[in-house]
């Protein structure tokens, strides 16, 4: 073990703790906050292991995190506004 897996360890246990319990609490704005921190943190602790292993190709883990964590944020924010399905919104806006 290496300084990197330890840094990546000590990474996922300090800021992934404080993510997860952002996203399982509070008001929706800030449940989206600790998602999308979790995501940055998780890029980071993937980065961390790259290095320590010295596989180049797990960067790619990381890259491709990188790329779908925004796009999951935007998911769970269309899902918090109450976008979805159209036979949802329809079946709402006639009860009201």
């Amino acid at each position: 073990m290496n300084v990197w897996l330890v840094a990546a360890c000590v990474l996922l246990a300090a800021g992934m703790g404080p993510c997860l319990w952002r996203a399982c609490t509070g008001d929706p704005a800030q449940r989206l906050m600790g998602i999308t921190l979790g995501g940055t943190v998780a890029v980071g602790v993937c980065l961390l292991v790259a290095r320590g292993v010295q596989r180049t190709s797990y960067v790619d883990v990381a890259l491709v995190l990188a790329v779908l964590s925004p796009a999951g944020t935007l998911v769970f924010c269309r899902c918090l506004a109450g976008g979805g399905r159209p036979e949802a919104r329809k079946a709402r806006t006639r009860r009201s």
